[in-house]
């Protein structure tokens, strides 16, 4: 009697665990869904900042709102660029990445921006990291060869441009580039190249005279 009493017991305290926990996950999942609705609301009225609020809060709550806030975070960075505030964009993307890095568009999209300030070192970095993502994509290539041709880095731009063709061979993007650099390679052949040293000149006897 009385193991059937504990038992009872027991099971009904777990099922009112269970119903508990059931009404906080419900709870907590319904002012997720509020919160993110609102920050929707805000992203499409373009108040950047209310809607990265809004949607940090969602998702601290609800991890399955990190997609919407990465993407409010990029449209902020998209308009910062807009309005030339190319460090504040810059900023807004890598704070993208953080939550989607798997995300090839942010990488695109910092590159270009770092372009508009010619920081062609960290343009590149994000290239080679969208070329991780998608190894394929010959759009990826085009771009960091044109910036290699930039740096005078001839010889990894054609590798890049390699790529592009090997890929489409018909690409004329490509084909107009590795034309260009052939010709700049051909002629900076020789300054790479040093000159034959010259033959040493017939050595004398001392003071002129002839040996016997």
């Amino acid at each position: 009697m009385k193991k059937s009493f504990a038992f009872t017991l027991i099971t009904a305290l777990a099922l009112c665990v269970s119903q508990v926990c059931h009404g906080q996950a419900k709870k907590t999942s319904n002012e997720a869904n509020k919160l993110a609705r609102e920050g929707a609301e805000a992203a499409k009225n373009q108040d950047w900042d209310k809607a990265v609020e809004l949607l940090r809060k969602a998702t601290a709550l609800d991890h399955k709102y990190t997609d919407e806030l990465s993407a409010v975070y990029q449209r902020r960075g998209y308009a910062d660029a807009s309005e030339q505030k190319y460090q504040d964009a810059i900023s807004e993307y890598g704070e993208a990445l953080k939550l989607t890095p798997q995300d090839v568009r942010i990488y695109e999209q910092r590159a270009a921006v770092e372009m508009k300030i010619n920081d062609y070192d960290k343009a590149l970095a994000d290239y080679s990291e969208a070329i991780k993502v998608k190894p394929n994509e010959l759009r990826y290539y085009n771009y960091r060869a044109y910036i290699y041709e930039l740096k005078n880095d001839l010889k990894n731009s054609m590798v890049d441009t390699d790529k592009v063709l090997k890929l489409d061979a018909n690409n004329q993007e490509a084909k107009a580039r590795k034309q260009r650099l052939e010709q700049k390679l051909a002629a900076a052949e020789p300054l790479l190249t040093p000159p034959p040293s010259a033959p040493s000149a017939p050595k004398t006897s001392p003071h002129g005279k002839k040996k016997p």
